[in-house]
């Protein structure tokens, strides 16, 4: 006797568990790193550095007429000239016209001229500017260079040379020579009993000042500082008659 069939639900096998449905974490995703934009001002170019005397100039037809003629007459300007002064002029205009016309004439104004040769005649005015105030700004310069350029060579004067500034230091040295005196001899004089009488050697002095005033009986500064020193003299010649008197 066979046994009974088991029942159709038995003969199934049981169904899987069901699975779980995948969950993502709950992480927002996270995006590339981008660094931020530039500031608007990081991407502007730099300034051009700026020129060392100031703005440059932009120069009209006229302007530049100007310059092109200032330029080609450098030649036979002297220095009162070049300086746009007079000769009259006072030490502190001077150093007011070298400041205006060295601003004006710096070779870094120019820079953007095409012309190579404007340019080149402008840095040449300008380095005559510092030449002119060199020599006038000093007394003894000044002095030579305006007896020069008012002589009949004044266009072989209008540069101040080192054969100016040799003449210029013979002309000093010649003035401080006549303000003692004229005569070589009488000046040696002098000069020694001037030191005779700053040492107090009084009758020394008198010797040679005499001796000076035989080269040159008029000159006035011997005649004065012999009358000093005979002054002492007589001032001591009393001090002396008095300390032998019986009292």
């Amino acid at each position: 006797m066979r046994p009974p069939p088991p029942p159709p639900a038995a003969l199934q096998p049981p169904p899987p568990p069901p699975i779980a449905p995948s969950i993502a974490p709950l992480v927002p995703p996270v995006a590339p790193a981008v660094p931020p934009p530039p500031p608007a001002a990081a991407i502007q170019p730099p300034p051009p550095p700026p020129a060392a005397a100031g703005k440059s100039m932009d120069l009209d037809p006229s302007q530049m007429t100007e310059l092109w003629e200032r330029c080609a007459r450098l030649d036979q300007m002297d220095y009162f000239e070049v300086l746009m002064v007079e000769r009259s002029v006072v030490p502190a205009d001077i150093k007011k016209a070298f400041y205006r016309e060295s601003r004006t004439y710096h070779p870094d104004r120019f820079f953007h001229l095409d012309n190579k040769e404007l340019k080149d005649r402008v840095h040449e005015l300008y380095k005559r500017v510092t030449e002119a105030y060199y020599v006038l700004r000093d007394d003894a310069k000044r002095r030579q260079y305006t007896a020069n350029i008012s002589g009949p060579e004044r266009a072989q004067k209008l540069r101040f040379t080192e054969s100016s500034e040799a003449e210029t230091r013979a002309a000093s040295k010649r003035q401080v020579e006549e303000q003692i005196g004229v005569h070589p001899k009488g000046r040696q004089f002098y000069q020694t009993g001037a030191a005779d009488a700053d040492a107090g050697r009084w009758a020394s002095a008198e010797r040679n000042l005499k001796m000076a005033l035989t080269y040159e009986p008029a000159n006035t500064r011997y005649k004065e500082k012999l009358a000093e020193v005979q002054k002492v003299l007589l001032e001591e010649s009393r001090k002396q008659g008095d300390a032998f008197k019986i009292r």
